[in-house]
């Protein structure tokens, strides 16, 4: 069993390659087609380890709707991932990471709104997270990306799709983290996966009468995304079956990584206040984890 620390160090090198990969194959392929095949490239990956590896134990341990509220989740991960990559095509990637990476201080207030007590100090980390949040999402337009300035308007309307996207990828996280502890890894996160195949890559096979066109380009990067999130959506499950705080808090350093990567991949340049932004989100979100260990 790995630790915490290395789950989620492990988690939060995952999501920032995922993140990179998603920005990529959204752009080249388009949200929906790009979404239906990461979903397929995980369910491929799960489905031997789930069915062979890591069967279901025939044990009255796990509560019937144990499996119920994986499909909650992964349905939950859908729509958040769709509006992640459709805010990908439209804003920077340092952007859209660092309020995505808010999912987890999400979850915590949903935590919080059905019956857990709040952590002393953890109503100033999330206030400072709102804080950051506002900031790198209002101070938008003009921000340099592979050379090409995006608009004003770009900018908001990404901030605003990718916090409907930490919105449902928190409330994901809140559902798997509360049967993680019922279920095998695999079991946890295949659900997501088969729910993603189901109501999005079916019906873009049927509108598409058979055929799905995707950019030749595209593929590499959906297929390292799919085995990317395959890989860090399990590491999370494994960590946070023994210290979630320890797990999220690690797990959201993702998006200073993808951030420090478009910087020197994509050229990406940010205003100060949205830098500023970041830093309050990734200390309010460090912050979080800390007082909630």
């Amino acid at each position: 069993m790995i630790s915490p620390i290395l789950a989620g160090s492990i988690t939060a090198l995952a999501y920032a390659v995922s993140t990179l990969g998603s920005a990529r194959s959204s752009r080249l392929a388009g949200a929906i087609p790009a979404v239906a095949g990461v979903m397929l490239v995980g369910c491929l990956l799960l489905l031997p380890v789930a069915l062979i590896v890591s069967p279901i134990p025939a044990s009255p341990a796990i509560p019937p709707l144990s499996l119920v509220w994986t499909v909650v989740a992964g349905v939950a991960n859908v729509c958040g991932l769709l509006l992640a990559y459709a805010a990908y095509r439209l804003g920077a990637i340092a952007i859209v990471s660092t309020i995505g990476s808010t999912e987890g201080a999400i979850a915590a207030v949903i935590s919080v709104a059905t019956g857990q007590l709040l952590a002393p100090g953890a109503g100033p980390a999330l206030v400072l997270v709102a804080v950051g949040v506002v900031l790198a999402a209002t101070s938008g337009g003009h921000e340099l990306e592979e050379g090409h300035a995006i608009s004003r308007a770009q900018s908001l309307r990404a901030a605003a799709l990718s916090f409907g996207a930490a919105c449902c990828l928190g409330i994901g996280l809140f559902v798997a983290g509360r049967v993680s502890s019922s279920l095998p890894p695999a079991w946890v996160v295949l659900p997501g996966r088969l729910v993603g195949v189901l109501l999005v890559g079916v019906p873009l096979v049927v509108a598409g009468r058979g055929r799905v066109h995707v950019p030749r380009g595209a593929i590499p990067f959906i297929a390292v995304t799919g085995l990317a999130e395959v890989i860090g959506l399990t590491s999370f499950s494994v960590g946070a079956r023994q210290d979630i705080a320890t797990t999220s808090v690690l797990a959201s350093m993702f998006a200073p990584m993808a951030a420090i990567a478009a910087f020197v991949l994509f050229r990406e340049r940010l205003a100060r206040r949205q830098i500023v932004g970041i830093v309050l989100v990734v200390v309010g979100i460090a912050l979080l984890g800390a007082v909630s260990g």
